[in-house]
Formats: structure tokens, sequence, C-alpha cells
């Protein structure tokens, strides 16, 4: 059994994980009665958010949330309307085609959920600073900063979503007076806590059993400042539908005394997260597999363990068809599949395949422990990589066109429909923190050849310049459903271009699409918020 001490004690203490106040279900006075239990109740508590069993509540892993919206809407991967199956008002059709409105009930809830979070840690810093007698200075010092390190990942993705956000940093805010702030204004806001709190945070690998399982470590810090600066041009812009860009090498940071820009800064903390002992896994399946705590690679996981709570982790498997699912002694929702345009990035239908290829995707002839897996008599389970379609009703591979999702080890252990793995969901790795390092090195007009070749040499695969479009291929192909993809199209400049079988959207060539609207539920709660350029 997994040794999460911190996140068991919370269990134990709330009947609800997602529960906004805790003192709904323990009397403040036993909540905040000594340094332990101030922790479990102020501090510890806020994991309990970043995965989930709600939907749209959760970093990963669960339904119509952060992750979908960060996956579906790109040339990554679609969920196809297959008859009577995932048509849904035609909610995912409307991710792939970029057609969703400030209407949309997904949208509200997914930034409810974000706010919650930060809601939470500001009464948190509150709960803190009432009852900081029972804490000493260093005691204090470091509880703020786990909080304020949450906080800040929270709006990192508020803003990476949404552009102009409201900033709130203290729970005594009136309504009344937030407003949005610009989003260049949210990235400084977030680069300087990261910047100002990652000293104060352990210097422990967030992915180990133990003490510091699950936490954010100043590594996991670390990460997030370097993805910060790899997309300080997106970040700092203001208006994103004017035609200017930013240039990264303009963008200026300071990092342990030095004036660096933004792609410099990239490779300064890249160095940071190596010299803290991460290094790749000789095995890529390793990262994914149902036991991958204490990957040497893996920075940051959302950890799972089924004995003590319920997620949503099917949702990451909502791809396998409904026979294959059956075979395994597990549910299964034949959706998900990658689109043509990515597996003709692997490889796929020619001589030379990526390696990656058939660790990520269940494709052609189904095989389960070297068996053919058959849909009746005589005819079996062939998954059509080629023949996936936004809309497959009536066609000839209704059921089964379209690779599928296969990343991560099957437990054949889970229970409840197999809908409880116990694989942790990955969010952060050292591989990521080479590709960003090898795309920060172009950018600035260096090679980053070293950089991309030991991503491409752990997986067997010949080397390559380090071009920005071998880049770019290469994050789709290493980082494929780790949710990075709607991300690196906007910094490459293909978000709102048609690809794939999305056509462009007329108006879209301004770039409105590359953030999402203010829901419009929150703007009637809310008469300051001012809605984004190009949303009703």
């Amino acid at each position: 059994m997994k040794q999460f001490a911190f996140m068991i004690l919370v269990f134990l203490s709330l009947t609800s994980c997602f529960d906004e106040n805790p003192r709904d279900q323990i009397p403040e006075t036993e909540a905040y009665s000594s340094a332990k239990n101030l922790y479990i109740n102020a501090v510890a508590m806020l994991y309990n958010y970043i995965g989930g069993h709600t939907d749209s509540e959760g970093l990963q892993g669960t339904y119509r949330g952060v992750y979908d919206y960060n996956t579906f809407t790109t040339d990554e991967a679609m969920l196809p309307t297959r008859g009577g199956d995932w048509y849904d008002g035609g909610f995912w059709q409307n991710l792939y085609l970029h057609r969703w409105t400030s209407a949309d009930r997904s949208l509200y809830d997914t930034w409810s959920y974000l706010y919650r979070v930060i809601v939470l840690c500001n009464r948190s810093l509150a709960r803190i600073e009432e009852h900081k007698a029972l804490l000493t200075e260093a005691q204090k010092a470091a509880y703020e900063a786990e909080v304020r390190a949450v906080r800040a990942m929270f709006y990192y993705y508020l803003m990476d979503m949404f552009g102009n956000v409201p900033l709130v940093v203290s729970e005594e805010t009136p309504i009344k007076n937030i407003k949005q702030s610009s989003r260049s204004k949210v990235f400084r806001f977030v680069f300087d806590e990261l910047q100002t709190v990652a000293p104060l945070l352990p210097n422990e690998h967030s992915n180990r059993e133990g003490a510091y399982y699950g936490r954010i470590t100043r590594p996991v810090a670390w990460f997030l400042l370097a993805k910060l600066a790899l997309n300080a041009e997106i970040y700092a812009d203001d208006d994103w539908t004017d035609g200017t860009k930013l240039n990264g090498r303009n963008i200026y940071f300071t990092v342990a005394g030095h004036r660096l820009n933004a792609w410099q800064t990239v490779e300064c903390y890249a160095d940071s997260i190596a010299s803290a002992g991460y290094s790749f896994e000789g095995n890529y399946a390793k990262n994914f597999s149902v036991h991958n705590e204490n990957s040497v690679e893996n920075i940051f996981t959302i950890p799972m363990n089924k004995i003590v709570y319920a997620n949503q982790f099917q949702y990451l498997f909502r791809s396998r068809h409904y026979r294959h699912g059956d075979m395994l002694g597990m549910g299964s929702e034949n959706g998900t599949s990658a689109t043509v345009s990515t597996v003709e990035t692997y490889g796929y239908g020619t001589n030379i395949v990526d390696t990656r290829y058939t660790l990520n995707f269940y494709s052609d002839t189904l095989r389960i422990d070297g068996n053919v897996i058959y849909l009746s008599k005589n005819k079996p389970l062939v998954y059509m990589p080629l023949e996936i379609k936004l809309d497959l009703t009536g066609t000839k591979y209704e059921k089964t066109a379209g690779a599928r999702m296969s990343k991560y080890e099957i437990d054949r252990t889970a229970y409840s429909d197999g809908k409880l793995q116990d694989n942790d969901i990955v969010l952060f790795r050292y591989a990521d923190v080479l590709l960003m390092t090898a795309e920060a090195k172009v950018r600035n007009g260096q090679n980053g050849n070293a950089e991309l070749n030991r991503v491409r040499a752990r997986v067997s695969m010949p080397a390559r310049s380090a071009t920005l479009k071998n880049i770019l291929d290469e994050r789709l192909m290493e980082l494929m459903w780790e949710g990075w993809r709607r991300q690196d199209l906007i910094r490459f400049g293909k978000f709102s271009s048609s690809y794939d079988q999305r056509p462009q959207l007329d108006g879209e060539s301004s770039g409105y699409t590359t953030v999402f609207p203010i829901p419009n539920t929150a703007c009637k709660l809310n008469v300051n918020l001012k809605q984004n350029h190009g949303y009703k």
C-alpha cells in the first residue's frame, strides 16, 4: 500500500474530499488545535482537489474538465460520435471544432473548480495567520509557502485557459471589489510567487513514497517556473488578438541575481531540476505503470490509491472498445481516439514507425496476453487508425475506427467496473524538461540537438535536428495523452489554424480561441467581469 501518510490523515479527517469547509466535519477547536492538525486541515487538505472524483474537478483524470479542454480541442485526439455514443448534445464535436460558448456548463464548472481551490488557499492562509501561536516561525513559513505554491499553480491553469482573470489573494476581498487583472499581471504574480516560495519548500522528490509524496516541493515549483518562462510570449501579451507577438528574447526575469531572458530562464530552471536528481527511466513505459510511484523521471503526479478513495481515472481509459474492456474484466466506453495526423506523425503506415507508437496506442488487430480478441465468431477486433472521423455514425468502422489510448498500464486488480486504477497520474516529468530546454535553445538562436536526441535515444529512435517543427512533433510523440497539446499548439502559432479534420472558424485567424470565454454565469454573478475578445 502506498505510504502517503498525510493524505490518508486528510481522508480520515474529512468525510468528503471535496468539501470546501473542513470545519463542517469537525469543530474548529479540534481542526486547529495543534501544529499537526493545522497542517492537515489548512494545507494537506488542498491536495485532495488536484485529483478528483467529480466531473470537471481535477487537473487530470476527470470528465469535462481541465484535461479535456486541453486535449480534445487540439489535433492530438478526438472523441468521435459513434451512433448513439458520445454525441452529448454536440459537446465533444464542439471541443474539436472550437465551437465552445460562454454558456457551456462544463466550462463554468471548470472555472468554478479552479477558483474554489484558490478560495480555499486564501482561507487556509488566513487560518494559518489566525493560529500562528501554535507554530514556530519556521513552521509558519513552510505552511504558508506550500499553500501559496498550490494557489500559484491553480492561477497558472486559470490564466492559461481564460486569459484575463480576477486576482484575489485574500478571503476578505469584497465581491464588489473583484475585477479582472490583465493576463500579464497574473502571469507575473504566479512567477513571482513561485520564485518567492520555492526556497521555502522542501527540496525533495514529490513522486517518492513518504512524507513528501504528492506534495508541491521545490522541483515542482521549478518545473512550473520553466513552463511559465517557455510560454512567456503568450502569457505576457494582454491582447492576443491584435496580430502582434512578443519576443521571448526581450522578456526578462531575475533568477538567482541574474537578468535572464525567457529562454535562458527555461534553461536555468531545467538545470536546477536536473541537479535535484531527476533523470530518465530506462524504460519509457515504467513512468505509467501500475506501480509508477518512485519513478526517477516523474516530477509531479496525482497519487492514486483505490484502497483509500474513489476517482475518475477511468476517463483516461474511455478509449477502449466494449469488447476490449470485457476481456480485461473492466468497463470501457469506446470513445477517445488519436487523430489521423497524430498517428501519421508517429510514422504509422510507413517503414519507420516510432517505437512509442505501440506503447501509446492500441492499433490494428487487438491481442490480450498474446490472444486475438473477437467481436463475434471469426470476426477479430481490429482498430482502424486511419478511418477515424469526427462523426462515425453509420460508417463501416463506426465502433472500431481510431487508434486507442494504451499509455497507462492496465491494473488487473482494479475493481468496481474497472474504474479504480492504482497508477499515479503523471502531470510533470523530466522528458518534458529536456524538450522545453531544446525548444528554448532553438528560440534563443542556440543548438538544441543534445536535449532533443536524449529523448529520442531513450526509445531507440535515430537522431534528428532540433528544428521547431521536429520539436513540436517530438512533444506530441513523447507527451501524448498528458494534457500539453493545446498549450504547445498555441505557442507554435497553430492552435487557431485549420488542422487534421478541423476547419478554421470565421474570424479565428485573430487568435481569439487561444483562450476560452469567461463563463456567462460568472459574468452574471460579477458584473465587473468583461468577456474575452471574440466571444459573446
